[in-house]
């Protein structure tokens, strides 16, 4: 096994991964078997590797729809909107708790709209993805370089989830901290 070069095409792989804007959602709603299906092909690319277990479940959308993250199925059915947050949610869940990635949405929902809030993660996600892998792949980017190898990229990486978990979190609070002064 030449782990390098399974790196390198795994990389190839985020360099390219693309999440379907509001657009390119399907306008007609579907049933929850659907959903799950729609969503493990997009989503699978990305979280295939990480985690063995299937990405979504219906018993997870019904949990979300508990928890308020998602609004209730019309007549069992699911619209854009219900698969713009579970696309949201299933990556996000990744590196925030739940009411993190509530707080998180309903944060830039209410800055910029649904819609736009949805686009902009896919877009945000994408240039994050396109640098881990252009690190990967040349050493180069946005990252700091001296020193890293790939015995150290994952170490790297670690710490630089944690740092974006933690300014996500603080931003959280900062934004809570706001909305209980008015």
């Amino acid at each position: 096994m030449d782990t390098r070069k399974e790196l390198m095409a795994w990389s190839d792989t985020l360099f390219t991964f693309h999440l379907p804007r509001w657009e390119e959602l399907p306008a007609f709603d579907l049933y929850m078997d659907q959903v799950i299906t729609l969503l493990e092909t997009y989503l699978r690319p990305l979280l295939g590797d990480v985690r063995e277990e299937t990405i979504l479940t219906s018993a997870m959308i019904n949990n979300y729809v508990k928890l308020k993250l998602i609004p209730k199925a019309e007549k069992k059915r699911y619209s854009r909107m219900h698969l713009a947050y579970l696309i949201a949610i299933t990556v996000l869940k990744q590196v925030l708790t739940i009411s993190e990635v509530k707080r998180g949405i309903e944060y830039q929902a209410n800055l910029s709209g649904l819609k736009e809030a949805y686009n902009l993660f896919c877009e945000e996600l994408e240039l994050a993805l396109m640098a881990v892998a252009k690190h990967i792949q040349e050493g180069k980017g946005s990252l700091r370089l001296e020193g890293i190898t790939l015995q150290n990229t994952a170490m790297k990486m670690a710490a630089m989830s944690l740092a974006g978990k933690l300014v996500a979190r603080k931003i959280l609070l900062l934004q809570d901290d706001y909305q209980n002064t008015l």
